[in-house]
């Protein structure tokens, strides 16, 4: 029987609850007993908790029924998390050799049948993204072990495509991905503000030794989407957005990261949101140009004259 089936059919035996002698091991698998030896030394360096009691009524045994909680994956638990390694190799995930490693043991661990199975379901999913640039890998290492332990980083930071990158000291709150692009949600020390960094425009960084401590309950992702969203004055008045079209089309309208936020009411042909008139003449046209004739907005009448004015900038930018 192969090393692995050994070591596993060793494991199931010390589950049993009662203690086995390494005799006893070796007679019931019919291997040497200095192989029982290696394989017992194996399973401890691996982490489960062998209990070894010398003397006359000793032996092996678990600690604690370690195996109360499955430590194995079943089929579909597998090929979730093999799924899950996909999605996150075409993110740009910084830790992929760790993350393959542990890929290769789950096929390690599974027999033909299963493996067979793994490969036809592996096969036919893919994720298409941007290719993530391999230079900012380093730096997600660098920021995730900083909030991990809440120690400060400096870092130069270009604000755009152009001008010389600006020196900056930031606590790292947390790390998140958006839109094909990795952020790192932090308090700035030069703002000293709370702000989000594009971590493909940070061009250098330091770790440093200063300690922070992280906001009770911070979320990134509720600071980021937030940001995302323009500011509005206390006193603004609010209008209505009506938007009728095919199902199909205004589905993706209300779970646009934007427009979602301000969905009021939906019906099979129908949407309605409620927002200020200035996102309404400023934001939305842009995002419903690419509707064509699959919608039309019904409300406010203001809109009609917001979207020709953007498509007459746009044909006066193209025919001059």
């Amino acid at each position: 029987m192969p090393k692995n089936d050994n070591m596993l059919a060793i494991l199931w035996m010390l589950n049993s609850g009662k203690k086995i002698t390494a005799k006893q091991i070796s007679e019931r698998l019919e291997i040497n007993i200095r192989s029982v030896y290696r394989y017992i030394d194996a399973l401890c360096v691996s982490g489960v908790p062998i209990i070894s009691e010398p003397g006359h009524n000793g032996g092996y045994s678990l600690l604690n029924n370690f195996i109360q909680a499955s430590l194995f994956f079943d089929i579909e638990e597998k090929k979730s998390l093999l799924h899950a390694a996909t999605f996150a190799m075409e993110a740009g995930y910084p830790f992929m050799e760790a993350l393959n490693r542990a890929t290769s043991k789950l096929k390690l661990f599974s027999n033909q049948e299963q493996e067979k199975v793994l490969n036809r379901h592996l096969v036919g999913f893919e994720v298409v993204s941007r290719i993530c640039d391999p230079a900012i890998k380093p730096i997600l290492i660098e920021i995730e072990q900083a909030v991990a332990s809440e120690c400060s980083i400096e870092i130069e930071y270009a604000t755009g495509y152009e001008g010389q990158p600006k020196h900056r000291v930031v606590d790292p709150y947390g790390m998140l991905y958006w839109n094909d692009k990795w952020y790192v949600i932090a308090f700035c020390h030069l703002r000293n503000e709370i702000r989000s960094f594009r971590v493909d425009r940070i061009v250098n960084i330091i770790s440093t030794k200063n300690a922070f401590k992280r906001p009770e309950a911070f979320s990134a992702r509720e600071f980021f989407t937030k940001s995302l969203l323009p500011k509005l004055e206390s006193k603004v008045e609010l209008s209505t957005l009506v938007i009728e079209g095919k199902s199909e089309a205004l589905n993706d309208l209300c779970s646009h990261w934007f427009l979602g936020h301000y969905l009021i009411e939906r019906t099979k042909c129908r949407a309605k949101f409620l927002m200020d008139e200035n996102s309404i003449h400023t934001y939305v046209p842009h995002i419903l140009l690419q509707y064509g004739k699959s919608i039309k907005v019904l409300e406010p009448n203001s809109f009609k004259d917001a979207m020709v004015g953007i498509l007459k900038d746009l044909m006066d930018y193209y025919l001059h």
